[in-house]
């Protein structure tokens, strides 16, 4: 997030997306952890904002400071959000009292053969 109403995204290697911007700017972005199995989705409205553009440094410092220089960021996609919905699996509503974040996360573990840097999980 860039602030309350927008988020940013850095175009590094997104031409598809900046080609469906162009054609329609509304869009739909969902993060989701895949471990707790909670995320959201943002719904609004995009632009894709361009080194030439004005206000393209003002967008894009932040991103470029986490890409750095081996990730040249080509492009902002600016979303204006109108919505924002929370996502969750289905089993926090199907199974309420057996379901948590803690053992969502035992699950993705041993589905996606990992462990925990931390040790506690």
């Amino acid at each position: 997030m860039f602030d309350r109403e927008h988020l940013v995204i850095a175009n590094i290697a997104s031409p598809a997306s900046a080609c469906n911007i162009k054609t329609d700017s509304r869009v739909c972005v969902s993060f989701v952890d895949v471990f707790v199995q909670k995320g959201f989705k943002v719904t609004g409205l995009a632009r894709n904002v361009k080194k030439h553009d004005p206000d393209f440094s003002l967008w894009s410092s932040p991103l470029a400071q986490k890409a750095g220089p081996r990730f040249p960021i080509h492009s902002v996609f600016v979303v204006e959000a109108t919505a924002v919905a929370p996502i969750l699996a289905p089993s926090y509503r199907l199974y309420p009292d057996e379901t948590s974040e803690e053992s969502q996360i035992a699950s993705a573990m041993q589905t996606y053969g990992v462990q925990s840097a931390r040790g506690d999980v």
